[in-house]
């Protein structure tokens, strides 16, 4: 088969790329390793941890919030075999939406192994071992990621675990030990604490999710530490083994002391790196740097002219959304078109509750920089909203240029953030002021209603309800 573009990986990258080339008018094809579409987000990260996340929430409601609000129940107990099925289902019905969008944009799907045999031919191989080979005059690497390890940890998927086995366990972790304090542990840790069970995080550095803007993790700690999360910062671990039902993690502080932990369940979640594994990059010279990540120039464009890659195999953040817009930027150049992504507005979300949300420049950021900016914040336990929701942990923080008041960054953490953030990511792309949200009307009684009291407060103090 001969075609204009190969999409090799059908992740949220890879697949929105097909789907983007095919309504352009080129002949595509997607090579896809496992048996189901979707990559890593679909299949054990964005989609499965957020139905978790759902379920575990209701069960926290209805353990600690229903009585408040007027509702008595008997005590909740926790159906794990459901909780994984009901996961399994949204996974599913995810799964066959991406299909029937291959279909429906006539896009060619082959199951198996893709590797380079040159920069025009793919073979593609099943895991019966049959294969066949592919020609194509353009391509995208689209392959994604996997959990990122330490040598001084032996993940045996049963006991000492990864985010993919964390999303199928059969019982609740009487101890989680969670290794990391990044995006992917706190979720899943929330998930496991909600239903009962004492998560310890081992941090290496000196916060919670540290690329965010710092007064989020800050926040975010005192929130999950009510939930029964306990924290040790500096600790580098130095081992993990696990010994029948009892896994025993141990570290050293600050101060080169050897401090030990022990649980039944210990999960590593210290990032994740670039997959390239088996894909023949040598057999056409394509180059990575140093932490595996494949090179391209500001088209996305590899060393192989034709040979595209977008997502987590490039640089930059490991996102979903970030990997969907790199998709439709390269589809549209391939096109002859020209696209841009503004990087700096790519937003990140922490799906724990409350949510967690930012986009554009950190505070931190801003004062390495030597830039001139106000800040204004505005609590939730001041939103009529969130008071009648009883979500009263949290604040929004508008970053604007003391000068001219655009809007630098935006900061969430409250009821609804992951949503609340699109309003902020909008107003930065069309370099709105500060004055211009506080301006705006805000529907009443809303969550949305604090990030436009955040922007007064950053236009000459102006919030009225606080």
């Amino acid at each position: 088969m001969q075609y204009d573009v190969t999409v090799v990986g059908s992740g949220p990258g890879g697949y929105v790329a097909a789907i983007r080339c095919a309504q352009l008018g080129l002949k595509t094809a997607i090579i896809e390793k496992y048996a189901t579409l979707g990559g890593t987000c679909l299949n054990v990260g964005c989609i499965p941890s957020k139905a978790l996340l759902d379920s575990s929430e209701h069960f926290h409601n209805a353990a600690h919030s229903f009585k408040e609000h007027g509702i008595d129940i008997p005590a909740p107990k926790v159906n794990m075999a459901q909780m994984i099925k009901r996961k399994s289902e949204v996974v599913k019905a995810n799964n066959d939406g991406i299909a029937f969008l291959m279909k429906k944009n006539k896009i060619d799907v082959y199951q198996g192994l893709g590797s380079f045999v040159d920069k025009n031919n793919i073979k593609v191989t099943q895991q019966n071992g049959d294969s066949k080979t592919i020609s194509t005059q353009k391509v995208i690497i689209a392959t994604g990621s996997k959990p990122t390890t330490i040598p001084t940890v032996s993940v045996d998927k049963n006991r000492i675990i990864t985010s993919t086995e964390a999303l199928n366990l059969t019982e609740v972790p009487q101890h989680l030990l969670l290794i990391g304090g990044g995006v992917i542990g706190l979720e899943l840790g929330s998930v496991y604490a909600r239903l009962g069970a004492k998560v310890t995080v081992i941090e290496y550095t000196d916060s919670i999710i540290p690329t965010m803007d710092r007064a989020l993790g800050k926040e975010l700690q005192k929130v999950l530490t009510k939930l029964g999360f306990q924290f040790f910062f500096h600790h580098k671990v130095t081992s993990a083994t696990a010994k029948g039902k009892e896994v025993k993690v141990e570290a050293e502080d600050s101060s080169g002391k050897k401090v030990e932990f022990k649980g039944d369940y210990c999960l590593l979640a210290i990032g994740r790196k670039a997959y390239t594994d088996g894909l023949g990059l040598e057999n056409v010279g394509i180059k990575t740097d140093e932490r595996g990540r494949v090179l391209t120039n500001d088209h996305l464009e590899t060393s192989v002219p034709g040979i595209y890659a977008i997502g987590d195999v490039v640089k930059g953040a490991m996102l979903a959304h970030k990997a969907e817009e790199e998709g439709t930027f390269v589809a549209e150049v391939i096109a002859g078109q020209k696209p841009h992504i503004n990087y700096r507005l790519i937003p990140g979300v922490v799906y724990t509750w409350p949510e967690v949300a930012g986009v554009g420049y950190t505070e931190e950021e801003l004062k390495t920089e030597g830039k001139a900016y106000k800040s204004g914040s505005f609590p939730f336990k001041a939103s009529g909203r969130a008071r009648a929701s009883n979500d009263l942990d949290g604040f929004v923080k508008v970053l604007a240029d003391k000068t001219t008041d655009e809007i630098l960054g935006v900061h969430i953490i409250g009821p609804r953030a992951a949503d609340l953030i699109g309003e902020a990511v909008v107003a930065m792309e069309f370099r709105a002021s500060a004055e211009d949200i506080g301006r705006m009307s805000h529907a009443h009684p809303t969550y949305s209603e604090a990030l436009k009291e955040a922007a007064l407060a950053a236009t000459e103090n102006r919030a009225l309800h606080v």
